[in-house]
């Protein structure tokens, strides 16, 4: 287990080494942040000087490593759109987007695993049909048009919700949260169904074809054959042997939802990273592209290590094959 942590730390470092690689050519092939600093009239002795303060004259390989120390520091010098120090606007930005990501997907897997399982356990039957039938909508429409209609029938038709922003939120020392307050609840209702539809959906059909899969197999039959009821063969060995797949893309969606959360924040206005993404690269705001990329980064390596880690706890067979050294 010691080993396997550490294969998958070393694997991690050099994923991030290579995403903060791509981040860095940033500023050397999109733009010159000499000039968004000073502007197009500026002298050519200020650009000279300026160079040198923000270490431009340097050779490349330097100027890299000068961007790693200060990447893993988290410091990515100053939006050159605001002015102000891009590790404090990503602080500002990133309990939003944490806070819808996880209520979407606490939303995705706390339906879809169950209507996955029942539309296995029940299939033909009138309602697992109709799960399917609204599962195959869910994955066809756009995410930006869920978010369209949600806002109009709940928003101008029925004027239940709010359509846009946060909501009032809570300081919790550097943390703002909007889940402590009835007004940030009623702002997080209409984001999180539209960035959850399209992993709910997907969870669900992924969870029935895995559970059907694994009710094909011979230990299942055996399982029958031993007299044991169906709840113990549906729960305690199906869904427990089918959870294996669905946590992997469970996972791996719990980081799309972060890192492409950007459309529902446009639709809505929710002031999170992925409205500040696309209001840098309107500007060309290189500083905050960069750290915007490793941070995503990072938030799939930590994700990708940790369900490789539940693993164990699922299937017994690689702790068994961990211990037998195969």
């Amino acid at each position: 287990m010691f080993a396997f942590v550490l294969r998958r730390l070393a694997q991690a470092v050099v994923v991030m080494v290579v995403v903060a690689f791509i981040a860095f050519l940033l500023f050397q092939y999109v733009g010159d942040p000499v000039v968004f600093l000073l502007g197009q009239d500026a002298k050519p002795d200020q650009i000279r000087q300026m160079r040198a303060d923000l270490g431009l004259d340097r050779p490349f390989f330097v100027q890299f490593w000068h961007f790693l120390i200060n990447a893993a520091q988290g410091e990515f010098g100053l939006s050159l759109r605001q002015g102000a120090k891009v590790s404090r606007l990503i602080i500002e930005r990133l309990p939003a987007t944490l806070e819808l990501a996880i209520v979407a997907a606490i939303l995705a897997v706390a339906i879809g695993v169950p209507m996955g399982v029942y539309a296995a356990l029940r299939r033909g039957s009138f309602m697992s049909q109709v799960a399917m039938s609204l599962s195959l909508l869910g994955v066809s429409l756009p995410t930006f048009l869920i978010g369209i209609l949600l806002i109009l029938v709940f928003s101008v038709w029925l004027g239940w919700l709010p359509s846009f922003g946060r909501g009032e939120t809570v300081s919790i020392g550097r943390w703002t949260t909007g889940l402590l307050t009835r007004d940030g609840w009623a702002h997080m209702v209409l984001p999180a169904i539209t960035l959850a539809v399209f992993q709910l959906t997907l969870i669900m059909r992924l969870v029935r074809s895995e559970m059907l899969e694994v009710l094909r197999t011979d230990y299942i039959k055996f399982a029958r054959a031993r007299g044991l009821s169906d709840r113990a063969i549906h729960f305690g060995h199906a869904l427990r042997n089918t959870l294996v797949p669905v946590m992997t893309i469970t996972g791996l969606q719990l980081g799309q939802l972060i890192a492409f959360a950007i459309i529902t924040e446009t639709v809505f206005q929710w002031p999170g990273m992925g409205l500040l993404f696309i209001q840098a690269v309107t500007f060309a705001d290189i500083p905050i592209m960069a750290a915007y990329l490793c941070l995503i980064a990072l938030i799939f390596v930590v994700i990708n290590l940790v369900v490789d880690l539940l693993y164990f706890v699922v299937d017994p067979r690689l702790r068994v094959s961990a211990q037998t050294g195969h």
